[in-house]
């Protein structure tokens, strides 16, 4: 299944994770917290949070590495459920701004629901592509994403943008996945791998180049080491993000194994309706065939805009 223009690209990421910010995965499923877990959050911080802003997508912890301080304006650029927006508020305080940017309406309706419900007063989400950030120049002192600019089809506007709302001297965090090689075209043409976080990864030499060309300093790119098939071995995970709404009879995953033999299969955790059966199928044979820690890697990406 070949993407054949942007805007196909776009319309099956915005399909597939509207379909996650609709289903019942929270943190109360067991696989939802270990896949973030893997990605090194602790049970502590996923405590501290609601429940639903974690949905099994991550595969790093920006927060970690963004050193938030009190008082500081942090936009988290592909928010979710709020995830990372919920943390960032706990750190940068009641002084401090957290804003999430999705182009999801589902997504940011479940993390306003959130926010509204648990009394968070210093978080705001609001709809807008992150190529188009719908922020003022020079507002951030932060930015952070986890595991979304590898979606962006052209990731050079998003660092431009990031750089745009960044107060001079402001930093970027960023958790995502990046390539260490050039993908098997099978891979690197098939829309479902796009939307499965691989097919749209760039080489991490050109996430350097990028993010130096949009005017960055002290560009760092490191690849954590972290297994992109901890997904798959998680109980009862039938997709590459996150657990099945009902129990499946085996274990399965679109980062390895069989796919259950229920009618019902998932990707990102969300079932899928008949007419998508084949799509979750052509995913688990792509991934089936190639080790995904062979090709791309979870990254850690750090950079500063200069004074």
């Amino acid at each position: 299944m070949q993407p054949t223009k942007k805007s196909d690209v776009t319309d099956a990421v915005r399909s597939q994770y509207t379909a996650v910010a609709e289903s019942s995965l929270t943190n109360s499923h067991q696989g939802v917290r270990a896949v973030a877990e893997a990605f090194g959050y602790s049970p502590e911080e996923l405590a501290s949070i609601p429940a639903e802003a974690n949905m099994g997508l991550s595969c790093g912890n920006p927060i970690a590495t963004a050193n938030l301080k009190p008082g500081e304006a942090i936009v988290d650029l592909g928010s979710g459920g709020g995830l990372d927006v919920f943390l960032a508020a706990k750190k940068v305080g009641p002084t401090g701004k957290a804003i999430g940017i999705d182009m999801t309406q589902a997504m940011i309706d479940r993390a306003n629901a959130a926010a509204k419900r648990d009394g968070y007063a210093n978080v705001e989400f609001k709809l807008g592509t992150i190529d188009r950030i719908p922020l003022p120049d020079a507002f951030a002192d932060v930015v952070i994403s986890n595991c979304v600019i590898n979606l962006a089809s052209d990731k050079a506007a998003v660092f431009r943008e990031v750089a745009r709302i960044l107060k001079p001297g402001g930093r970027l965090a960023i958790s995502d996945i990046a390539l260490k090689k050039p993908l098997p075209t099978e891979l690197a043409q098939d829309v479902m791998a796009y939307v499965g976080c691989i097919a749209g990864a760039i080489l991490i030499e050109t996430y350097r180049q990028q993010l130096k060309a949009a005017g960055f300093e002290h560009v760092e790119v490191i690849d954590s080491g972290a297994d992109l098939n901890a997904y798959a071995k998680v109980e009862n995970q039938s997709s590459c993000c996150s657990p099945p709404m009902a129990a499946p009879a085996e274990k399965s995953s679109c980062c390895g194994s069989a796919p259950p033999k229920a009618a019902k299969s998932t990707c990102c955790g969300v079932e899928t309706p008949p007419p998508e059966q084949s799509v979750h199928a052509r995913m688990i044979e792509l991934l089936k065939r190639y080790n995904v820690n062979d090709y791309v890697a979870s990254v850690k990406v750090f950079a500063i805009k200069p004074k």
